[in-house]
This record gives structure tokens, C-alpha cells and sequence, in this order.
């Protein structure tokens, strides 16, 4: 046996755990398949297209995909379970269903949540249960944060469901990191759709507001109980840190990618929670891993911004072009056209994950997936 045929050997033998199966956890297991032995661990039997929340309170009937469907001969053995407990010492997980997983390499993908708001308000992750209390009957419906998850819920609610007043609140101005033109045509767009914005309006509990539905749309908070718990070191912000080719710091065995790990970028600098960050983070780790297996040192990750999707009901948009720190210029795209722009860019994210369970080697050579 020569030496590339021992490699693939010892490969095949590797077994990798990948926690998560959002954008980022989904594109790692489905790029490593053809080269170790994959467990993607998830409670949910289906990938959920987080980007189309607001579409799934407006009254979108799904955005889910099955695993099933999506790893259909990739070799991935799906674990419908949750991850309880991280043992890095053993190199081995716990899950709710009572499994002992053990591991050669382990990739961290549990993503994030919206800050817990308390019971009395919704989340983007509870879209579905907004969508049925909106059915309820017409009232007043408060969005909580003029950031684009914040915009994009209410420019939807407000095109869906004409009876309910929507009112937009948040502590800056709506669409900080828009440009004037962007920020511009955002109030335009929602004023048009009869949304009331209150802007330096900072608001600590939904409580304090007096409407009938709040939407809490403010920041993310990451999934990193299990790793904290586990002794992994996470940065100031909760996130995982990770050095440029999203190994942990102390924990090289283990990979943190998506809205979970503090990653840079030389181009970049810090990179923000978003699904243009996750796939190609997820793709990388695999790329680490295989290059691991191989005797080769993992290259550090490169990325740069492009631009920033938002939508504004179904009819209308804007695609705000950014430098490669995630800074916006000038240059906008406007109305029909964006909105159609966003939508091929949602399709294509699906689209990546397909051609990455067809051909998991073709995935970093495209733009923005790879």
C-alpha cells in the first residue's frame, strides 16, 4: 500500500461528529462523507431555511427540507437526538436519548437564537406560532429591533396581513449598517406599508409596550452552553474562539463554525452571525479536516463581504453593496429587481447544500458557498 492509499485509509477510519444541522453544520457533514465517517447529530428531522422565517410568519406553508432528502446516499448517519454533553478528555458526546457518540473530530455547529424575550413575545423561531396567532383576529403588532431580521418581519407582516397596525421600534435608527440611500429607501418602503418606526426607543421588556403581539428582533445570542459546559473557551461575546482555520484554541481536535465560533477574516475582520458567513464556514472546517487526515496543515480562512440581502414584502427590496469588511458603500439596488436579486441569493444557499450532497468537491470552487 503507498502512501496517498494508507491516507485514505486512515481517513475512511476517521469518525467526525457534526452538532447542528443549520447552514453551516449541514454544508461540513455533507463535504466530508465522501472522506470519513459522518454523525450528524440533530434533533429535528429536517433543515430548516432560517433566512425564510419572516416568510414563515407572513404565512409561508413550509421551509423545510428532510435530512433524509438531502443525504439520500451520502453515508451520513443521522442521529435524531439532542447533544447534552460534551466530553472532550474521552472524545465522546452524551445525547437525551441516552447514546455515548465518541469522536476523532468534532465540529460545533449549533448556531444561535434571538435573545430570550420572556414569555409574552414572539421570536423569528417562533414563526409558525405568530403565524397562527395573527389569525386571531386584527390588532396592533409590535416589532422589537431595526436591525434587517427586525426590518424584514415587519415590511412582511405589514404587505401580509393588512388589519394588523404594525409598529417598528428600536433603540438606533433603522438600518445601521445601510447607507444613507439604503437607509432611505428601507423608511420609505415601510412608511408605505403603513408601519409606524419609532427609532431611539431602547426597550427592555416587552412588557413595557402596549400592543397586542411583540415580535422580539433583537440580538443573537449562540449556542454555546454545551461547549462553555465543557470547558471550551468561548470570547467575550459567547462565541467559540477559534484560530484562522476554525480549530478551537484549546481544543484542536474540535472545529466551531457558523453563528457558534468567533471567526475572522483578514479581509473581513470579525465576522457577523449570518448564513453568508455559515456555509462558507462549514465548508472550510471540512476542507481543514480533510487536509488534517492527509498530513497537510489546514490553510486559514478566507473571506470577504459583498453585500447585504433584504427583503421588503414580496415585492419589494434592497441589495446594499458592502467592502469587504461588511462596510456599506454607496451603491444600492432597489425595489422589484432587488427583491427578485434576494430571492435567487435564498434559492442558491438550498441550491449549495444539493450540490454539496452531488458533488461535495465542486463546493469551494463557488463564490460565497465554498
Amino acid at each position: 500500500m503507498n502512501t496517498d492509499q494508507r491516507g485514505a485509509a486512515d481517513m475512511e477510519k476517521q469518525q467526525v461528529l457534526v452538532l447542528g444541522a443549520g447552514y453551516a453544520g449541514l454544508m461540513a457533514a455533507l463535504r466530508l462523507a465522501p472522506h470519513t465517517r459522518v454523525t450528524l447529530v440533530d434533533p429535528s428531522p429536517a433543515f430548516t431555511e432560517r433566512v425564510r422565517l419572516h416568510e414563515r410568519a407572513a404565512g409561508r406553508p413550509d421551509i423545510t427540507h428532510p435530512l433524509a432528502a438531502l443525504t439520500r446516499r451520502t453515508g451520513i448517519d443521522h442521529v435524531a437526538a439532542r447533544a447534552t454533553r460534551i466530553d472532550p478528555a474521552a472524545r465522546r458526546i452524551s445525547t437525551d436519548d441516552g447514546r455515548e457518540l465518541p469522536y476523532d473530530r468534532l465540529v460545533y455547529a449549533l448556531g444561535s437564537r434571538t435573545a430570550d424575550p420572556g414569555e409574552r413575545a414572539y421570536t423569528p423561531e417562533t414563526a409558525a406560532e405568530l403565524h397562527k396567532r395573527l389569525q386571531d383576529g386584527p390588532g396592533e403588532l409590535t416589532v422589537v429591533g431595526g436591525g434587517l431580521t427586525g426590518i424584514e418581519l415587519a415590511a412582511e407582516l405589514a404587505e401580509s396581513h393588512h388589519a394588523w397596525k404594525v409598529r417598528l421600534i428600536t433603540g438606533d435608527e433603522v438600518g445601521t449598517g445601510l447607507s444613507a440611500k439604503g437607509r432611505a429607501h428601507v423608511r420609505t418602503t415601510l412608511t408605505g406599508l403603513g408601519v409606524r418606526i419609532e427609532e431611539g426607543r431602547r426597550v427592555a421588556d416587552p412588557d413595557d409596550i402596549d400592543t397586542d403581539v411583540v415580535v422580539w428582533a433583537t440580538a443573537m445570542t449562540a449556542n454555546t452552553g454545551l461547549a462553555e459546559a465543557a470547558g471550551i473557551p468561548l470570547d467575550p461575546g459567547g462565541r467559540v474562539r477559534v484560530d484562522d482555520t476554525l480549530r478551537s484554541v484549546s481544543h484542536p481536535e474540535i472545529y466551531a463554525v457558523g453563528d457558534a465560533a468567533a471567526m475572522t477574516s483578514p479581509a473581513a475582520g470579525a465576522l457577523r452571525m449570518a448564513c453568508a458567513t455559515a456555509l462558507p464556514s462549514g465548508s472550510h472546517a471540512a476542507s481543514s479536516i480533510i487536509a488534517e487526515t492527509r498530513g497537510q496543515e489546514p490553510k486559514p480562512l478566507r473571506f470577504r463581504f459583498v453585500a447585504q440581502c433584504v427583503s421588503l414584502g414580496r415585492r419589494d427590496g434592497l441589495i446594499q453593496l458592502v467592502r469587504a469588511d461588511d462596510s456599506p458603500r454607496e451603491t444600492v439596488l432597489r425595489g422589484g429587481p432587488a427583491a427578485r436579486f434576494k430571492e435567487q441569493v435564498v434559492r442558491t444557499t438550498v441550491r449549495g447544500l444539493r450540490l454539496a450532497a452531488r458533488r461535495p468537491g465542486a463546493v469551494p470552487l463557488i463564490p460565497g458557498v465554498g
